[in-house]
């Protein structure tokens, strides 16, 4: 449910030393949306980017992002120079985030005019402040919607949580947080 906005305090201290380029993933903050959600696809977001660019980059992903990073390591490891995956590994996990999902879908944005609000109103479903700031941070309040795709995360939640089958290896330098 992150976005690239999270990344602005190690972006800024990142950027005395590299080129930084923060990214939303698909159905997530400014990206666009789609019907899928897998990482294959969301590999090859990132590969577009990057040749884009026109260089190897290297990579930082932290949970979902890690996962899409770990597999454009393996698709496309002409792309990276180097991985940083952050709290998350290439494993199918048995949690699921679809209380969330079902959390924001019922918040009635009509009705929503500050994050104050917003804040109360999640409360019911999440009782946790720091996860409904968190949330939040993907609320666009002036146009009553979210930024994320909740409909496309709810339908490819068991993609989300799992791993697809690659059977390429990564040798390039790799650290796992």
């Amino acid at each position: 449910f992150g976005c690239a906005r999270n990344w602005g305090a190690i972006s800024k201290r990142l950027s005395d030393q590299f080129n930084v380029y923060a990214v939303d993933l698909r159905n997530h903050g400014d990206s666009p949306w789609y019907d899928s959600q897998s990482y294959l696809d969301m590999a090859q977001d990132l590969a577009q980017i990057i040749q884009h660019v026109g260089h190897p980059m290297h990579i930082i992903g932290h949970s979902m992002g890690g996962k899409a990073a770990m597999v454009l390591g393996l698709t496309e490891p002409n792309l990276v120079d180097r991985l940083l995956i952050a709290d998350i590994a290439p494993v199918v996990y048995d949690h699921d985030h679809s209380q969330y999902i079902e959390a924001m879908q019922r918040l009635d944005l009509s009705q929503i005019s500050s994050r104050a609000e917003a804040i109360q109103a999640l409360a019911v479903d999440i009782p946790e402040l720091a996860l409904r700031n968190f949330f939040l941070r993907s609320l666009d309040l002036t146009k009553k919607r979210w930024k994320l795709n909740l409909k496309i995360l709810q339908l490819e939640m068991p993609q989300i949580l799992g791993f697809p089958e690659l059977t390429e290896t990564y040798q390039k330098p790799c650290l796992m947080l």
